[in-house]
C-alpha cells in the first residue's frame, strides 16, 4: 500500500483530482460517484413530475456544473434547502480558438490565461491537454466528448541563466509573447537548410478558404495537435468541429510530508471542497439516517467559472440554484418559504499561515493546515458570514467534534471572495468556510490530508442536523 498511515479520505481525494484535470472531468467523475450511491440523473429539459419523496437526484449543466439533492420522506413544496456550494474550476491555460504558431523551427500553441494564476509556476512543467471536443458521428449527429492526453506533450521552457544573468533579481515575463507552450519541432526544419531569420520567426496566420465550412477548424490548429486528438477519440481529424482544451500538469497529486500530513497537488482550489461535498451527500444518502421523515432537502452545487467572476450559465451568478428552488417550490409563496428555511455553506479554500511570510496574516487570524475548517469573515461582505451563520456552522461542527479556526484578512490587504456573497443575494442565510492551504493558485498547491475528512464530516453534519437545529433558533 502506497500510504499505509494516511487518512483514507485523502487517498480517495488524490484519485478524484488526478482523474479531473478540467471542470468537465470533475463533473463527470462526481456524477459517477453519485450514481454508485443510487442517485438518478434528471434533465432540466424534462418535467420533474416524477421526482418523489425519499428520492436522490442530480442534474448537470453544460457538462461544467452539477447539482445533486435528496428529498425527505415527507418532502413538500416550501421545504428548506441545506446547501453545500463549491466550484470546480481552477486557474489554468486555455488553448486559443486559433492556436497554430510556428517560430524558429518549433511548433507552438497559442494559449490564454484563465483566472489569477501564479503563472511562473507553470514554467518548466510537463504539460498535457484535456477538455471536451465536439465530434461528428456516423449518424450525422454531433456529440461533446471528453478527452485527456495522459502524457507530457507541451512545455514552456525558461531562459537559461547564462542568457539572462539578472533573472533572479526581479523575474518577470510577458504573458503574451514569452508564455507560449512548445508542442514540438517542425519536421521539415530538422534537416533542412536554415531559413533566414525573417522567414524562420514568422508566425503562420490561418487563412479562410473559400470552400471551407464555417464549422471546420482544420486550419486553426496544427495538424499534429488535431491528429493527436483524433487518435485519442478514435475519430478522423475532419470529424473534430470544435473544442475547449486546457493545459494541465501531468505530475500526479500525492501525499507528502514526513507523516503524510500534506497533499501536494494541482487544483486543490477548489476540487478539495468539491470532492468533499460529493462524498458527504453520497455517504449520507447511503447511511441509516436516510431518508429522514421530514426536514430540509439536502443539496450540493458544484459551480464553474468562480475564478473569473461566476458570470456564466454554469456559474454561481447563473440560474442553477434558482432553477432548483423554483422546481421544488413553484409558487411565489412556497418559493419564499423555502428560501427563508434554507441555509447555504459556501466552501472554498482559505489561506493557511505561511511560516516564511507570517506578516501577511492578521495577528489573531492565522489558520493552520490540519487545524480544522476555517470560518471566513469580512466586514465588507467579501465573505457572506455573519454572527448567525457563523454560530450555526459551529453548532454543526460540534456534531462530529470538529475544530474551528477563524480567518479575516488584514486591513491593509485586499480580500478575496467566492460564491457565498453571490448566492446570498437569493436571500438564503450563508456562511463562508474553507480548509487552509498554501500556494493557492500555483500549479502545485499544498493542503492538509487530515482536513479532508474534517470537511466531509462538517457537510454531513449540515445534512443531518441543520433543519432540526433551526427550529430552536430565533432571530426575527
Amino acid at each position: 500500500m502506497l500510504y499505509p498511515a494516511a487518512p483514507e479520505a485523502a487517498t480517495r481525494l488524490l484519485k478524484f483530482v488526478n482523474a479531473s484535470p478540467t471542470p468537465f472531468h470533475a463533473v463527470q467523475n462526481a456524477a459517477l460517484r453519485l450514481e454508485t450511491a443510487g442517485f438518478r440523473k434528471i434533465k432540466e429539459t424534462e418535467d420533474w413530475d416524477h421526482i418523489a419523496p425519499g428520492g436522490k437526484y442530480y442534474f448537470t449543466r453544460n457538462q461544467a456544473a452539477l447539482v445533486a439533492f435528496t428529498l425527505p420522506n415527507k418532502w413538500r413544496h416550501g421545504s428548506g434547502l441545506s446547501i453545500v456550494a463549491t466550484h470546480v474550476d481552477s486557474p489554468n491555460l486555455r488553448i486559443r480558438p486559433i492556436s497554430k504558431r510556428t517560430k524558429s523551427g518549433h511548433l507552438q500553441v497559442g494559449v490564454e490565461t484563465y483566472g489569477g494564476g501564479i503563472w511562473h509556476s507553470w514554467l518548466d512543467r510537463d504539460l498535457s491537454i484535456a477538455g471536451r471536443v465536439v465530434v461528428s458521428e456516423q449518424t450525422g449527429a454531433f456529440k461533446s466528448r471528453l478527452v485527456k492526453i495522459d502524457r507530457p506533450i507541451l512545455r514552456i521552457p525558461t531562459l537559461a541563466i547564462h542568457l539572462d544573468r539578472n533573472v533572479n533579481d526581479n523575474f518577470k515575463f510577458n504573458q503574451e509573447t514569452e508564455f507560449v507552450p512548445i508542442l514540438g519541432m517542425i519536421d521539415s526544419e530538422l534537416n533542412a537548410t536554415r531559413k533566414s531569420d525573417k522567414d524562420n520567426d514568422s508566425e503562420e496566420v490561418p487563412k479562410a478558404k473559400a470552400t471551407q465550412q464555417a464549422s471546420s477548424i482544420q486550419d486553426n490548429h496544427h495538424p499534429a495537435l488535431l491528429s493527436l486528438l483524433s487518435e485519442e477519440l478514435s475519430v478522423a481529424p475532419e470529424e473534430i468541429h470544435d473544442f475547449e482544451l486546457s493545459l494541465y500538469d501531468t505530475q500526479l497529486s500525492v501525499l507528502g510530508g514526513i507523516n503524510n500530513e500534506f497533499i501536494f497537488s494541482p487544483r486543490m482550489d477548489n476540487l478539495f471542497s468539491s470532492f468533499c461535498a460529493v462524498e458527504a451527500i453520497a455517504e449520507h444518502s447511503t447511511s441509516n439516517l436516510f431518508p429522514r421523515v421530514e426536514g430540509n432537502v439536502n443539496v450540493i452545487a458544484l459551480f464553474n467559472h468562480e475564478e473569473i467572476g461566476s458570470v456564466s450559465t454554469s456559474g454561481a451568478m447563473g440560474s442553477l440554484l434558482p432553477t432548483l428552488l423554483n422546481r421544488l417550490s413553484p409558487t411565489p409563496q412556497t418559493y419564499a418559504q423555502s428560501v427563508a428555511r434554507s441555509f447555504l455553506l459556501s466552501c472554498d479554500m482559505t489561506h493557511a499561515l505561511h511560516p516564511n511570510y507570517t506578516s501577511k496574516h492578521e495577528d489573531k487570524h492565522r489558520p493552520l493546515i490540519n487545524g480544522g475548517i476555517a470560518i471566513k469573515t469580512n466586514a465588507k461582505q467579501r465573505y457572506a458570514t455573519d454572527a448567525i451563520s457563523s454560530f450555526i456552522l459551529k453548532k454543526m461542527m460540534e456534531r462530529y467534534g470538529g475544530k474551528v479556526q477563524e480567518f479575516e484578512v488584514r486591513n491593509d490587504m485586499p480580500c478575496g471572495s467566492t460564491v457565498g456573497p453571490l448566492l446570498s443575494q437569493i436571500g438564503i442565510r450563508t456562511v463562508d468556510v474553507g480548509a487552509p492551504m498554501l500556494s493557492m493558485h500555483s500549479i502545485r498547491e499544498t493542503a492538509g490530508s487530515h482536513d479532508v475528512q474534517a470537511a466531509i464530516d462538517l457537510f454531513k453534519a449540515l445534512f443531518e442536523g441543520f433543519s432540526e437545529f433551526d427550529k430552536n433558533l430565533t432571530v426575527d
